[in-house]
C-alpha cells in the first residue's frame, strides 16, 4: 500500500484525492507516492476525547511535503506526542489505525489500515 497524493493536469498537488482539483477544477491525472518521502511537521495537537476505537491519547499532526510543482499537506495520526513543529516526519504504514470492533460500523464496511507519521531517523 502506498501513501499517495494526487496531481491534476495543471500540476497542483492535493491530499487526499478529489474527483477534480480543488484549486483549479481540472481532472486529477496522476498520483504522487509519498511513502518514502520526508516532510516537515507544521503543527500538531493531542486529543484525549477520542471516538470509539481510536487510541487515547491520539496525537495528530499536519505534515508538509515538498513535491515537484510545490508542496502538499496531509493530516494524520502521529506515532508519538514527543514532537515539535518543524520536526522532519516520515509516513509509517499501520495495519489498524483504530479498533475495527469498536464503534457503530460493521468492520467489513471499510478498511482500517493507513499511515501515521513518525519522526524521521537522522
Amino acid at each position: 500500500m502506498s501513501f499517495d497524493a494526487y496531481r491534476c493536469e495543471n500540476g497542483h498537488v492535493t491530499y487526499p484525492g478529489h474527483t477534480v482539483c480543488p484549486e483549479c477544477g481540472a481532472a486529477q491525472t496522476e498520483t504522487v507516492d509519498l511513502t518514502d518521502a520526508t516532510g516537515t511537521l507544521v503543527t500538531w495537537t493531542t486529543s484525549t476525547a477520542t471516538p470509539p476505537g481510536v487510541r487515547e491519547p491520539n496525537h495528530l499532526g499536519i505534515v508538509e511535503f515538498d513535491v515537484a510543482g510545490g508542496t502538499v499537506r496531509a493530516l494524520g495520526q502521529l506515532t508519538t506526542g514527543d514532537v515539535e513543529s518543524g520536526d522532519p516526519m516520515t509516513p509509517v504504514y499501520c495495519e489498524e489505525l483504530r479498533d475495527p470492533d469498536a464503534g457503530i460500523r460493521e468492520p467489513e464496511s471499510q478498511s482500517w489500515d493507513g499511515y501515521r507519521f513518525a519522526p524521521a531517523e537522522e
